[in-house]
């Protein structure tokens, strides 16, 4: 089984792989974020069957760095660090987290949650419902029916008119319209758009849920699934009846 080590410093990462190589485990070292982000972009090789991702990376937080591998792909990631406040772990596991480890650590009790963790992988197929919206691969651009989201441009358009949204209404419509029909937790949104905990917040994403529906001129765009959250709803193309949400 390989595994990808996401830890700055080098004497921690050699007695930590050290350690998993005796017990199985191929280690891959990345110092920094974006060399763990390279690490997990498709190869030859076998792929990874879990992450352990340390928190205090030199380059980008590592709760950014969890946030930026949910994107990539469902590999389990382990947060391992020294931060052991409840927000934090809370956080982490808003963010897509599948465990959290606070350092130190018992090795034992670490290599049986990589093992957890490693079996409760599903493959993409498995998770259904889980399907991407229609995404361009030359301009990055989601197309929801009518609506259109650049990302690269963080541009979004109506029928071909563009809207403008402030910076947080925007990063709120990429993250739904990302995983049309897929429910997304309060909490999950509040840790993805405003990289923060829940609590406090819950009345701003409201607000940009609000701006959001007014803005588009679209109210059924965004659905409140009460008690848990929002998802978004494709549109129908002109002439067509609306698809169902999933």
């Amino acid at each position: 089984m390989r595994l990808l080590l996401v830890e700055d410093d080098d004497h921690v990462a050699a007695a930590l792989s050290a350690v998993l190589a005796r017990h199985g485990l191929a280690v891959v070292h990345a110092r920094n974020g974006e060399e763990a982000l390279k690490a997990l972009l498709p190869d030859d090789a076998e792929p990874f069957s879990v992450v352990l991702l340390d928190l205090g990376l030199p380059d980008q937080d590592g709760f950014e760095v969890c946030g930026r591998i949910r994107k990539l792909c469902a590999i389990p990631v382990i947060m391992v660090t020294a931060r052991s406040d409840v927000r934090s772990r809370i956080h982490g596991l808003n963010l897509g987290a599948d465990d959290y480890v606070v350092k130190p650590y018992d090795t034992g009790e670490l290599l049986a949650r990589i093992h957890a963790v490693s079996r409760r992988t599903v493959s993409p197929a498995d998770r259904g419902g889980d399907q991407p919206a229609e995404e361009s691969g030359a301009d990055d651009a989601l197309r929801l029916g009518t609506v259109t989201v650049e990302l690269p441009t963080r541009q979004v358009s109506v029928d071909g008119a563009t809207v403008p949204l402030t910076r947080k209404e925007f990063d709120l419509l990429a993250l739904l319209a990302q995983r049309p029909g897929v429910v997304f937790r309060r909490e999950q949104i509040i840790s993805e758009v405003w990289r923060t905990s829940w609590e406090g917040t819950g009345r701003t994403l409201e607000v940009h849920i609000a701006s959001l529906r007014a803005k588009l001129r679209m109210p059924a765009l965004i659905e409140t699934v009460r008690g848990v959250g929002y998802r978004l709803v494709v549109p129908a193309a002109p002439g067509r009846p609306a698809a169902p949400a999933s």
